[in-house]
């Protein structure tokens, strides 16, 4: 299997450091706010990474974290007069809902960093002893960036070369405006359940040592596999290196994974262009309440939104833009309507894969080369192509059993197709307050029926139009059985 590794700069093969076992650390949320689409992109894909990792007979230990204590976290608990833990609390709900939503399964562990504050402690401590790290007269503890030789080797730039990144303040009281903070001396007006007693005084941690606390507490070092968001490789994952190992030597990890950036209509996404947009804007109801954690969503949006992400490759820039969203949706609609043509009901038992087959040796090429899902789904569309056209079940039963290594084509064909899309071809021009239900759709093709019967023609042929132009496609079976989709 080989994976592109970020501080090599090539595809290397994975050799795990004990025998079939995979320790995977990944950089979760900070929970201070609803998931924005680019937390979708780095949820779905290594959710794809450590599926297919365990199909192919490794035992993964997945770790990603939640970052529960930051500034912006503090900066929101002021804001709405909360306790930290009370703001953290509901975010992590809203994540695990929009997780949920996007079938990403839960990682092995999830760490939280305030429960892992010595662990920190003990690292800045090994780095003060070996000249790493210092406190300056603010009371805060920096780490010397250039008294570790090898810092730059991941973003591939030298000391010279860089600016203090994203969440490293320039403090006239550092030594070097590169050094950047480990453990931050609270102010008197700082939230209580913000402060913890330390060596240094009391205090929280800086963002970039939480990471290297939970990875070497719950997984060790070296790890097999670091991965994160493509903001995080300079200046977080090359301070990752810097602590852990300044701290311990050795190395921190032997394969570095992220995922490329999501634009938003060709822009980079974010607030200030006012198309920064949440997960659950995209997939959930028009009735979305954003004071709750969880929230009601469409099924056929949601997944959608998952294939739209993994049809790309995890390492390209990808456009969220209306016509890719509707192409996804209609591409991913022509699967379940192949899975609902060939009579798939309910949520039936996967088929075990034929790994012998011409096509299951042709996803399994395409994700052993750097997880390149466009490949593999373009594997399933050539078998999706030949069971409609030969009306093979069982090849239909193979195409939905890879899938669900992705994470796709798992649900009822039936309840899939009748549920409600604004990305759709048709659908897109109107709300889902305004979609016909279930129930007015049934009550509309019971008159149809009663109308033939009567021999009514005209009123039957009306009543299809009016569907349609809702929406809303029929589809006449022998013996008089109408079923019917949203297009």
């Amino acid at each position: 299997m080989l994976i592109y590794n970020s501080l090599t700069r090539r595809k290397d093969e994975l050799k795990p450091v004990e025998a079939n076992k995979i320790r995977m650390y990944v950089c979760g949320m900070t929970v201070y706010d609803f998931c924005h689409l680019g937390h979708a992109r780095m949820l779905v894909s290594f959710d794809v990474v450590q599926r297919w990792l365990r199909c192919q007979g490794y035992e993964v230990t997945y770790v990603r974290n939640i970052t529960d204590i930051d500034d912006k976290i503090i900066r929101r608990a002021v804001a709405t007069q909360q306790p930290l833990h009370q703001v953290t609390s509901f975010f992590t709900e809203a994540m695990h809902a929009d997780e949920r939503a996007l079938s990403v399964q839960a990682p092995d562990h999830e760490p939280r960093a305030t429960r892992h504050v010595q662990g920190m402690v003990e690292i800045i401590q090994a780095l003060e002893e070996k000249g790493l790290a210092y406190q300056s007269d603010d009371g805060d503890v920096n780490y010397r960036v250039r008294s570790f030789p090898e810092y730059g080797k991941l973003s591939g730039r030298s000391p010279d070369e860089m600016r203090a990144g994203e969440r490293v303040a320039i403090s006239d009281a550092k030594e070097d405006p590169l050094d950047f903070v480990l453990w931050k001396a609270s102010k008197a007006e700082d939230p209580e359940d913000s402060k913890w007693d330390s060596p240094y005084g009391v205090g929280r941690p800086g963002w970039h040592i939480e990471c290297s606390a939970m990875s070497r507490d719950l997984l060790g070092m070296p790890l097999d596999i670091h991965g994160g968001g493509p903001d995080l490789k300079f200046p977080h994952h090359e301070n990752e290196i810097a602590q852990s190992e300044g701290a311990f030597g050795g190395t921190l990890a032997n394969h570095w994974m992220h995922c490329g950036p999501l634009m938003v209509d060709n822009d980079k996404m974010s607030k200030s262009l006012g198309n920064f947009m949440t997960i659950r804007q995209v997939i959930g109801t028009d009735k979305t309440n954003p004071e709750v954690a969880d929230y009601p969503y469409h099924v056929r949006e949601a997944e959608m939104l998952r294939f739209f992400i993994v049809r790309n490759h995890y390492r390209s820039q990808q456009n969220f833009a209306p016509d890719n969203l509707n192409d996804a949706q209609h591409a991913l609609d022509r699967f379940y309507q192949g899975l609902n043509n060939l009579g798939f009901e309910g949520v039936e038992p996967a088929v075990e894969i034929d790994w012998d087959s011409d096509y299951a040796k042709a996803f399994k090429a395409a994700m052993n080369d750097d997880f390149n899902t466009p490949v593999a789904i373009a594997v399933l569309f050539e078998m999706l192509t030949q069971a409609n056209r030969e009306g093979d079940r069982a090849l239909v039963a193979q195409m939905r059993a890879l899938g669900g290594l992705l994470g796709i084509l798992q649900q009822d064909p039936v309840v899939y197709l009748r549920s409600y899309s604004r990305y759709t071809r048709l659908g897109s021009e109107q709300s889902s307050d305004s979609a016909l239900t279930e129930a007015e759709v049934e009550g509309l093709i019971q008159q149809r029926s009663e109308a033939k019967a009567a021999r009514d023609f005209a009123l039957a042929d009306q009543i299809r139009d009016q569907l349609k132009q809702a929406g809303i496609e029929l589809e006449d079976k022998p013996g008089g059985l109408t079923q019917w989709r949203r297009i």
